[in-house]
């Protein structure tokens, strides 16, 4: 990596009563360098920001240059947060899997939909998986030197020549190896397993997950848990790649086959190791696990045991927060993916418990992509315009945050919350999580 492609490091956020609020810096402030050495990415930053005595070179917003010094307690947070945390730029995916949702999207949107992430980085910092097929020999020795432990790899096959058309990608096949790389270093990985019916499913599904959980049993497990999650595809999908969606009989053949390797890894482990993803019940319309069956969730990042975990989270708080009445009655219209439409019924009747206040819930699913079960995050705002058009709204619209794009009010398609808001003709109130979708509805 040349110094010339590694950019300052651009500040987006100071927080308050830190270090570098009473250093006074600015968003918009860049660091150069630490101690005479450029960050490459927040990693870097990270372990240079640990030391008691900084050096810092900063341009500020009109371009000048400053030296900082700075004299701290060891490991404390300076409190600088980043607009992004690559500062040489994202390492891009070079496989052509072909249910890669990236490729299944419409031409002419937002550059960033298109970008095919397979950066080891992210991976270690915020658990996006990577293939570890893109990896330089200088990539593998700082991933050893630095212990970036665990990482996040998409498996989806370990016999070679499976994994191989499944990438398209020729170094896909030498996963095992890859896996024993770890296991040498006492490094770890969550692997997932994405299921293509008549591809990798059956047998390979079988020999994968086996095959993974022989790198568990160990003191530190260098394959610390699997994740089997369905194929999602869309209308947009390259036509020459001749992909089944998951049907309902498929979901519960899966679920049966996986559930039956639950119970040999839990006997021989003590672990399930291998974790079902929350949409194969959804497609099966079958009961979610119960809680216990989650252990420390080491797989939510996955949609393991996300829903589960949010109707527990829904159910506490409203204990909490939610009145007997309220003054004026209100009715609202909770737009969720009709995947999770059986298992929020119950949050519904928990909130109309509440005097004066109906809240109806609408699960949709999505023409845009064309799918017959659709996940929330998954629904746009051609999706809500076009469904939701003849429909008795009542007061407003609970919009989940999820449906946006991270610090904006845009949908996957480009649509913006005030265009469907003014399309409708009613309110909309975006909400982040149970607290403040129950605060929306009570005030």
């Amino acid at each position: 990596m040349s110094v010339a492609t590694i950019q300052p490091a651009k500040i987006s956020k100071i927080l308050p009563d830190s270090i570098a609020e009473d250093m006074g810096f600015e968003a918009g402030d860049s660091i150069l360098s630490i101690n005479g050495i450029r960050p490459r990415d927040l990693i870097d930053y990270q372990f240079l920001c640990t030391d008691e005595f900084l050096e810092l070179e900063v341009i500020d917003t009109k371009g000048k240059t400053h030296h900082v010094e700075i004299e701290k307690e060891y490991d404390e947070n300076l409190g600088l947060e980043f607009e992004t945390a690559l500062f040489d730029g994202l390492i891009q995916c070079n496989n052509k899997c072909p249910f890669c949702f990236i490729d299944q999207q419409p031409p002419g949107k937002r550059d960033s939909l298109y970008l095919k992430d397979d950066d080891y980085r992210l991976s270690f910092l915020y658990g996006s998986y990577l293939t570890l097929t893109n990896l330089t020999a200088k990539e593998w020795e700082r991933i050893e030197q630095m212990r970036l432990s665990p990482l996040y790899v998409s498996v989806h096959a370990t016999e070679p020549d499976l994994r191989i058309r499944l990438l398209k990608n020729p170094r896909a096949g030498q996963l095992l190896d890859h896996l024993k790389w770890f296991q040498e270093r006492r490094l770890q990985i969550h692997a997932q397993v994405v299921v293509c019916p008549e591809i990798n499913d059956g047998i390979h599904l079988e020999k994968t997950l086996l095959d993974l959980a022989n790198f568990y049993d160990e003191d530190i497990p260098t394959v610390a848990s699997a994740a089997v999650v369905p194929v999602g595809l869309t209308r947009f999908r390259p036509t020459e790649d001749k992909l089944i969606p998951v049907t309902q009989e498929k979901a519960k053949e899966v679920i049966n086959q996986v559930q039956e390797l639950q119970k040999q890894f839990k006997k021989k482990f003590g672990s399930c190791f291998a974790w079902l993803a929350d949409e194969w019940f959804l497609i099966a319309r079958q009961e979610l696990p119960l809680e216990s069956e989650y252990e420390d969730y080491p797989q939510i990042g996955n949609g393991v045991g996300s829903i589960r975990q949010f109707i527990k989270q829904f159910q506490n708080i409203g204990k909490a927060i939610l009145p007997k009445k309220i003054n004026q009655p209100k009715t609202l219209t909770w737009v969720v993916g009709n995947a999770v439409e059986l298992a929020f019924q119950p949050l519904i009747n928990q909130l109309n418990q509440v005097e004066n206040l109906t809240v109806n819930i609408v699960a949709l699913n999505s023409d845009y992509w064309g799918q017959e079960i659709t996940v929330t995050g998954l629904l746009t705002g051609q999706d809500l315009m076009i469904k939701l058009q003849e429909k008795n709204l009542g007061d407003g619209i609970l919009l989940p945050s999820v449906m946006l794009k991270y610090g904006e009010e845009k949908f996957l398609d480009d649509t913006t919350v005030s265009e469907v808001s003014e399309a409708l003709n009613i309110p909309i109130y975006t909400v982040n999580g149970v607290e403040e979708l129950m605060q929306t509805c009570i005030q």
